[in-house]
């Protein structure tokens, strides 16, 4: 499994911007897909997760409100649509979706999920 993540760049703080995620080697119609991101100097932390099933979700507190994270089973992808971005939402970026079918909204482990590389996000102030 290979994950393509792209819709990276620089914006201005209370910008938008979307991420995509496509997956090769097989669809996300029966799995689950989520975004992490790392900033310079800090752990990986999770984002977002969607459901194999592409509705329930779950958010990090940090961005609940802004980000919004959808599957698009036609375009075998997983999106995440960022608005009123800060500062501190600068990082790079990773996409991920589990290796068992069928998984929730909820974050796993890390050893549970693929990795996709990752995309950088950098919002001036």
């Amino acid at each position: 499994v290979q994950l393509q993540a792209s819709g990276g760049g620089l914006v201005q703080a209370g910008d938008s911007l979307t991420l995509s995620c496509a997956a090769s080697g097989r669809t996300f119609t029966n799995y689950n897909g989520a975004w992490f991101r790392q900033a310079p100097g800090k752990e990986r932390e999770f984002v977002a997760q969607v459901s194999w099933s592409g509705g329930p979700t779950s958010y990090a507190d940090s961005v609940r409100g802004r980000f919004t994270i959808s599957k698009n089973n036609a375009k075998n992808t997983v999106n995440l649509q960022m608005s009123s971005l800060k500062p501190e939402d600068t990082a790079v970026y990773y996409c991920a979706t589990e290796m068992r079918p069928y998984g929730s909204s909820h974050r796993k482990l890390p050893t549970t999920y693929y990795w996709g590389q990752g995309t950088q996000v950098t919002v001036s102030s």
